[in-house]
């Protein structure tokens, strides 16, 4: 009997391992591109870019300036996670118009050249 309990605390403390390693893992996994902040965080930020982000002769409202430039300096690789994530699907941001934003902000410091998918930043 006393092996059979042995074997099922084993057992108890290999679950309770797996599950702490696949909750650690999936914040490891949530925390890369923007940081220690959500994804559904840094898009509900970029709120007041929600019309540019459709329409390319939008004004960019200097709002959404703020925040992409903030997100760009702090985690540059976050407004591309953001814009290809399901977030940004479901709020109808259209990829190809909202990358173009850095630019038509006049942020100097945007990541050029870098690829979003299947879209280049300007």
């Amino acid at each position: 009997m006393a092996s059979r309990a042995r074997g099922c605390s084993c057992l108890v403390t290999l679950v309770l391992f797996l599950v702490y390693s696949m909750a650690s893992l999936q914040e490891a996994v949530a925390a890369g591109e923007c940081g220690k902040t959500p994804i559904s965080t840094a898009a509900a930020s970029l709120s007041p870019c929600l019309s540019a982000a459709g329409n390319a002769k939008a004004k960019v409202p200097p709002a959404c300036c703020t925040k992409v430039g903030a997100l760009i300096t702090t985690a540059p690789k976050c407004l591309c996670a953001v814009l290809l994530s399901p977030l940004a699907k479901q709020a109808g941001i259209n990829l190809g118009i909202a990358i173009t934003i850095p630019k038509r902000c006049n942020i100097k410091k945007r990541p050029v050249g870098k690829k979003c998918g299947r879209y280049t930043l300007p």
